[in-house]
């Protein structure tokens, strides 16, 4: 190895003799590599310009209409036919996982991999699904972490499940799901005896979403009482 850095260093040495050596300009002495150069990068754009609009584009139409008997079987809650076989000869969101994962479709489709396994009670599956599964906007990052701490819930791993309802309460921007999983957040802390965390979780919630019309507000209250929130 030291050898064989030795010789770089040489060969390097020389090389910087030969450039000083002359007044040319690297890149009129080097035309070719110039032009390889910009090349490179032409064809870099060139082909990610390519991939976007000649492929994924098309891909993703073709995804979308594969979905939507897909979707049919989800909507019917028949979770199994809607991953792997919803009729007519159109792919379940496996296939379409499979076939388009790089598109908007195929992502979106892991979603609902994740939440037919969490229904029929696969939780492995679920967890690696909704890993997998990209969310943006303002609803699905919620939802995302708070599909996962139901999954982690129904495992038992109950500091996994608090990790991630705490992170579905301050992951987007949807009041109504914040509030749901803020809630949860509390029931389980105080489920799980921590009722300085369920107070916490509880007094979060009666300030940032108060909303003494909702017909669970009841409930909420009864909760807020119970774990000793806002009390002096």
């Amino acid at each position: 190895m030291a050898k064989r850095k030795a010789t770089q260093a040489e060969d390097a040495n020389v090389e910087v003799q030969e450039v000083q050596a002359t007044s040319q300009p690297f890149w009129e002495k080097n035309p070719n590599i110039i032009l390889y150069a910009v090349l490179a990068v032409a064809l870099i754009f060139g082909g990610w310009w390519a991939y976007k609009n000649l492929i994924v584009a098309p891909k993703q139409k073709e995804a979308v209409d594969a979905m939507w008997q897909a979707q049919m079987q989800f909507d019917r809650d028949s979770f199994k036919l809607a991953l792997e076989n919803p009729g007519g000869g159109f792919e379940g969101f496996l296939g379409i996982i499979d076939k388009f994962g790089g598109t908007p479709a195929g992502n979106l489709s892991k979603y609902y991999a994740g939440v037919c396994y969490l229904q029929m009670g696969d939780l492995d599956n679920a967890i690696s699904y909704m890993d997998q599964f990209s969310a943006d906007g303002d609803m699905m990052p919620i939802m995302k972490n708070g599909i996962l701490g139901d999954a982690y819930a129904d495992k038992g791993d109950f500091a996994k499940a608090l990790e991630y309802y705490e992170k579905a309460s301050k992951a987007g921007k949807n009041d109504v799901l914040a509030a749901v999983y803020l809630k949860k957040l509390g029931q389980l802390n105080d489920m799980q005896g921590n009722k300085e965390a369920a107070a916490a979780a509880f007094e979060r919630l009666r300030t940032e979403f108060p909303n003494p019309n909702s017909p669970e507000w009841r409930e909420v209250e009864k909760y807020i009482y119970k774990s000793g929130a806002g009390q002096k």
